[in-house]
């Protein structure tokens, strides 16, 4: 017992760069103070003592703001960052080096007395506001950034964003030489799949601009430049050509009415 309450509180300092002491943890850390709650009350629960699992749990809500069901199955080293709102049901089960920020629900979606809520492995870190709903698993190592809400297995070591959430990254897990793996908080950088594909909308209009521009450059020179010699000929040959009809056509008329002049001559 001992030893996992001292492991409980170096967990604080491995994941909270604002912890400074022990008395701090120990008597400032409400996410610590529930996770206390919460492993009395599943002793009782265990044992079958289940008002008294579920009155001691209520206890540690009311002092905390943090939700624990004392049927839930939480491995080592589980932290909660803050914790005010966090929620935690019945048949969930979370591995060791857990990382959970305030407002994160791990939820079920269904009534029915069956495993209704997500299991998440080892090293997981959720962040603020995360909804994790269902009876699925969320793979070793993942994040899950803030405000998704996951309905869905989960991959190992991968990035979920989104509403509903969706893988965006995957990649191998880190080996750390000489020291014991922790869990990886940087669950703030995580890609936006929405503003990339934005961007690239944008470098396509670019682009279009671009050949556009060049297009109509070469459109404003070429009607810019002078007549040649060559067009100039082209252009008198071609005003030639077409006042020829005209010329005959007024030649047959003279000729026509010269004869009806000799016609009526030669009548009278």
């Amino acid at each position: 017992m001992f030893d996992t309450i001292r492991k409980d509180i170096y967990s604080v300092f491995d994941r909270d760069p604002a912890a400074r002491s022990v008395l701090e943890i120990i008597f400032c850390y409400p996410g610590l103070h529930v996770v206390w709650f919460y492993r009395i009350a599943h002793w009782l629960w265990t044992r079958e003592f289940y008002f008294l699992g579920r009155f001691t749990s209520h206890l540690g809500r009311f002092l905390t703001g943090i939700e624990i069901h004392p049927g839930a199955q939480i491995g080592q080293k589980f932290f909660i960052d803050h914790g005010m709102g966090v929620v935690i049901g019945e048949t969930a089960e979370i591995g060791d080096n857990v990382t959970l920020y305030h407002g994160v629900t791990l939820g079920g979606v269904t009534w029915d007395k069956i495993k209704r809520h997500p299991t998440v492995g080892d090293n997981v870190v959720i962040g603020a506001g995360a909804k994790v709903l269902g009876p699925f698993t969320v793979g070793s190592g993942a994040k899950i950034g803030s405000n998704s809400v996951v309905v869905k297995e989960v991959p190992p070591n991968s990035s979920v964003v989104g509403i509903p959430g969706r893988v965006v990254m995957q990649q191998e897990p880190k080996v750390e030489k000489n020291e014991e793996k922790r869990p990886d908080l940087e669950h703030g950088k995580m890609p936006d799949p929405e503003a990339k594909a934005i961007s690239c909308l944008f470098d396509q209009i670019r682009v279009l601009e671009k050949k556009v521009e060049s297009l109509t450059d070469r459109l404003e020179k070429a009607e810019s430049k002078p007549v040649t010699k060559a067009s100039a000929k082209r252009n008198s040959t071609s005003k030639a050509t077409a006042t020829k009809p005209t010329t005959a056509k007024s030649r047959s008329k003279a000729a026509s009415s010269t004869r009806t002049r000799k016609t009526e001559k030669s009548e009278a």
